[in-house]
């Protein structure tokens, strides 16, 4: 739930470059006697800023006028403004794509009209919708370019807002105590100036700093502030973020009443802003409290309505969390099959946004890869011309000679044919060279980024959601001696601690298969022996491990990634398919050579179609082979097991 709750108040800083907020009445009284002229347009965007956080609609109407009116008249910095406002409601409703056209645009009017102030300030905006795209790199660069403008004019008053965007990277970045001092300093220099509304913005984003350290109470205290101020400046959106944090920050210390009074006001707000994706988390959040007040039917009325809402509104993400909420009621209230259900569903959820962040990064690598092919196309066409033009001068030489060497000019022409025919053998050589080397860059690549992201979920499932189911068992094993219960109460209290545990290592699986704690600090052989244990006390089959010189030794983290995931995928695909009884996996470093070999005593399978197979656990176990240049070898057929032979050269 963290991760949205951040991701909403990264949107009030947009607010910064809006004019001063007047009386609404005064400046609805002021438009029928306006003229057409730039007060006009100014005055159509103040309107507007006073609808955007209550009637957003209504506040892109405004914009729009102020718009239509600066094309008639020819006002090129209204234009401009108009992107700033307009793209604020827009990234509030979650419309990205459409904010950053509008950014871009305006980027490339700043531009062609040499307005280094407004030139800076659409650069930060544009940097801001790429941070809310995770696009961190490209955020990055924006903001340093909009940084480099108003430091080289000396504009001081933009200083506390980039110092807010930093905030915001760092955090993103993890880097949480660096987001914190950041924060307080742009937080001092905004208290200076008496901005409200950014001290709002600034808080809400220290809370979630001080939040992802742990520390609960400081960051609540933020979040009540900055609620204070929502609710003194009428801004619909800030108060509706900060109860939204608030009731994430209680239920870190279990404190349900205040989590439920916040979540219920924070719904209210989010349904009349019409931001679905903070009502999304509300309900989930209502629906959390009502499971711990042992409520289950009205939990999962509202998990219900958070997953259609999600669905609906087409948030994959907050659908995939609602998802395990879902799961969850449907454990309290015993309805297994529906429980084992929703937890696929999510799951599936879960894996297809892995996938398709996977694929938008092997699409980026495949652009730069083919943008460096093209270049380097072009060097060797004017590498061959050059070698012409030299050839051509020889040539011209030869004719000379032949009057006088007509011998001579046959041997000599045999001589630069030769020569020629085994340049262009080194060429097409090196360029096969090349283009190897290229594919192995990209391969690494995308599996790298595919662990990197396993790692993350891993971690979020163990901290996140593990600390809450346990904070839930301490919760019943206390109300458990303070309870008299009938016999039969007694058995189902009993029943529903043993489902939480269950929860709880199922979820401890989920992390573990995603990323395996004891590959990362105890190295391969340790965390394999960990996975062949966890299966042989599950019973279904008898498998034996057998790893030889691997004791204390060091492996490359990328080579042992990709070796455990092979032989995990080797192991679950003769548990899904072999019918075997036994199997053995032997793991052998000799030097700088690791053989494995995998055997079972299953029905087998024939070579060929093994060779052909499209099915994704064997396309996965092919690209890593792939990446690690390995040897393979298959001996199998039906009716007679299968083994596998692996050979792979380490540095």
């Amino acid at each position: 739930m963290k991760r949205l709750l951040f991701f909403l108040f990264l949107l009030f800083p947009l607010t910064i470059f809006g004019q001063q907020v007047l009386d609404l009445d005064s400046l609805l009284g002021l438009l029928p006697k306006a003229k057409e002229e730039i007060s006009t347009v100014e005055l159509y965007y103040q309107i507007g800023q006073q609808y955007e956080n209550s009637e957003p609609e209504l506040a892109k109407e405004y914009y729009r006028n102020g718009l239509n009116l600066s094309k008639k008249i020819g006002y090129r910095v209204g234009e401009i403004k108009f992107s700033h406002n307009y793209t604020y409601v827009l990234n509030v409703q979650g419309k990205f794509d459409s904010s950053l056209y509008y950014n871009l645009k305006a980027v490339e009017l700043a531009q062609e009209i040499k307005d280094s102030v407004q030139l800076g300030k659409t650069l930060l905006n544009t940097g801001s919708v790429y941070r809310y795209l995770s696009d961190y790199e490209t955020a990055a660069d924006y903001y340093q370019q909009g940084k480099l403008i108003f430091e080289k004019i000396g504009d001081n008053g933009m200083r506390g807002f980039i110092l807010n965007l930093l905030q915001v990277l760092y955090s993103d970045l993890k880097l949480h105590d660096r987001a914190i001092e950041v924060g307080l300093e742009a937080m001092e220099l905004y208290e200076i100036a008496g901005d409200q509304r950014m001290i709002g913005t600034v808080m809400n984003n220290l809370g979630l700093s001080y939040s992802k350290l742990r520390k609960t109470s400081e960051a609540i205290s933020l979040y009540q502030q900055a609620l204070q101020i929502g609710i003194e400046t009428k801004d619909l959106n800030m108060q509706g973020t900060a109860l939204l944090n608030l009731g994430d920050s209680y239920s870190q210390i279990n404190d349900y009443p205040n989590m439920e009074k916040t979540y219920i006001q924070a719904s209210d707000l989010f349904r009349q802003l019409e931001a679905k994706e903070g009502e999304i988390i509300a309900l989930r959040g209502l629906s959390i409290v009502q499971l711990y007040r042992k409520n289950p039917t009205s939990a999962l009325d509202l998990v219900k309505k958070s997953v259609d809402l999600a669905l609906e509104t087409e948030y994959p993400l907050e659908r995939q969390k609602s998802l395990l909420q879902l799961s969850n009621v449907y454990f309290a209230l015993q309805d297994i099959p529906r429980a084992r259900e929703a937890m696929k569903q999510s799951e599936l959820l879960g894996d297809r946004l892995i996938n398709e962040e996977i694929q938008g990064k092997t699409l980026e690598l495949e652009k730069k890869y083919e943008s460096e092919k093209q270049r380097n196309q072009i060097l060797q066409l004017e590498s061959q011309n050059a070698t012409q033009q030299a050839v051509n001068q020889k040539r011209q030489l030869t004719i000379w000679i032949l009057v006088i060497l007509a011998f001579s000019l046959s041997a000599i022409g045999m001589l630069i044919q030769r020569k020629n025919q085994h340049k262009q053998r080194l060429q097409l050589q090196r360029i096969k060279e090349l283009e190897t080397e290229k594919q192995l860059t990209a391969t690494e690549a995308v599996l790298k980024g595919e662990e990197q992201e396993r790692s993350r979920l891993a971690k979020d499932l163990h901290d996140g959601l593990g600390g809450m189911l346990s904070g839930i068992k301490f919760s019943f094993q206390t109300m458990k001696g303070n309870l008299i219960l009938t016999p039969e109460n007694a058995q189902l209290f009993e029943r529903s601690l043993d489902m939480l545990d269950t929860s709880i290592s199922e979820m401890r699986r989920v992390a573990h298969n995603l990323m395996p704690e004891n590959l990362i600090k105890f190295g391969l052989d340790s965390a394999l022996r960990d996975f062949f244990d966890d299966i042989n006390l599950s019973g279904v089959i008898q498998l034996r491990y057998i790893s030889i010189g691997l004791k204390d030794e060091q492996i490359d983290q990328t080579i042992a990634i990709s070796l455990y995931r092979i032989i995990q995928e080797l192991v679950n695909n003769i548990l899904k398919h072999a019918e075997a009884k036994q199997a053995l996996v032997q793991l052998t470093k000799n030097e700088n050579l690791i053989l494995l070999d995998v055997e079972d005593d299953g029905k087998g399978f024939e070579h060929s179609k093994m060779l052909l197979s499209t099915g994704i656990g064997w396309t996965n176990i092919k690209s890593r082979l792939e990446y690690l240049n390995a040897k393979v070898t298959l001996d199998s057929s039906p009716g007679k097991g299968s083994s596998i032979h692996i050979e792979v050269q380490i540095p």
